[in-house]
């Protein structure tokens, strides 16, 4: 085994680990980790497989093995930024949703509060027209 593929299968399991204490820690969620830990046991495969590139571009029909690479970085980060526009298409409409909630609380509040005030100079009146 040559020195870079040690060095890549030491770095992969020091990123997954990496990967796991965020996970504990609460700072990734399980979903981003799934995919963290894809891309890298995709690392680890063609890090073993030294001909697999090669082997998955002729496969491919692609003429250039690094190219291939470009083409699948490209369609995962495609594919990352739709799902990331719909994460963000709903957080936008819980947003709306709770601010309009909030608003309507605020002017419920506001009314009981006007209510109240009002119960009380009538109830001030009476007391001081006795």
């Amino acid at each position: 085994m040559a020195r870079i593929q040690i060095i890549t299968i030491i770095l992969d399991i020091l990123f997954i680990y990496y990967i796991s204490r965020l996970i504990i820690k609460g700072k990734l969620r399980e979903e981003y980790a799934i995919i963290w830990c894809l891309c890298t046991l995709i690392l680890v495969v063609f890090t073993l497989w030294r001909d697999g590139l090669q082997v998955m571009a002729k496969m491919a029909g692609v003429f250039e093995p690094p190219n291939l690479v470009f083409m699948g970085f490209i369609f995962g980060i495609l594919i990352y930024l739709l799902h990331l526009s719909v994460t963000v298409s709903k957080l936008q409409n819980n947003i709306r949703n709770l601010s309009q909630e909030i608003a309507m609380l605020k002017e419920k509040r506001a009314s009981s509060e006007k209510e109240r005030i009002e119960s009380t100079a009538i109830n001030i009146d009476s007391s001081l027209s006795y």
